[in-house]
């Protein structure tokens, strides 16, 4: 059974995003950085997953030629990785290797798990984290803590209905500042 692991950058405050939904502050370069962020990219997950929003802000960027003289590892990873995107409003997919699904998020993830294959990754898109965990589907949760204060913006666990309770498998300190910290549901 495929797991699903939820990757993303928050600030100190607990923010994934500003009050403007802008993501810029979470990219905080050092060569440390950088290879984690190519190597999580190219072999994190066989399947990425994201919100409508999550992939406007991702396919604006990604698969541009600013993205791959800024970030040509990860850009690599992320474009040729297959992506789903979940959105009852969105008619197609303009990024390669994208699929529109307009069904449940937590009965097609709960349908991709049981495929043979590597991890799921879902980046960005509080919403879908949100479902997610309220299923119960979330395997791991990957938090990249950024060494700034927003004082506002936009939690992945606004939407949350339940505890989500967690016990810490790892930790990892970067130059830049960054502090990767993994979890894994409790029990």
């Amino acid at each position: 059974m495929r797991s699903v692991i939820v990757f993303n950058q928050v600030s100190l405050d607990g923010f994934f995003s500003d009050a403007d939904g802008d993501m810029r502050w979470a990219h905080r370069d050092d060569p440390e950085w950088s290879a984690f962020a190519a190597d999580n990219a190219t072999s994190a997950g066989s399947l990425l997953l994201f919100g409508r929003v999550t992939y406007d802000l991702m396919a604006s960027y990604w698969p541009t030629a600013m993205a791959r003289e800024q970030a040509p590892g990860i850009a690599d990873g992320i474009n040729a990785t297959p992506k789903i995107v979940f959105s009852r409003t969105l008619a197609r997919a303009d990024w390669a290797n994208t699929t529109v699904v307009r069904d449940d998020p937590a009965t097609e993830v709960r349908r991709l798990k049981q495929t043979p294959g590597k991890p799921i990754a879902v980046m960005g898109s509080g919403t879908i984290v949100s479902q997610l965990a309220d299923a119960g589907l979330v395997d791991e949760l990957h938090l990249a803590v950024n060494p700034i204060v927003l004082g506002r913006g936009r939690s992945m666990f606004a939407t949350l209905q339940r505890r989500f309770e967690l016990r810490r498998i790892s930790t990892r300190e970067f130059g830049n500042g960054n502090v990767l910290m993994c979890y894994a549901p409790r029990g």
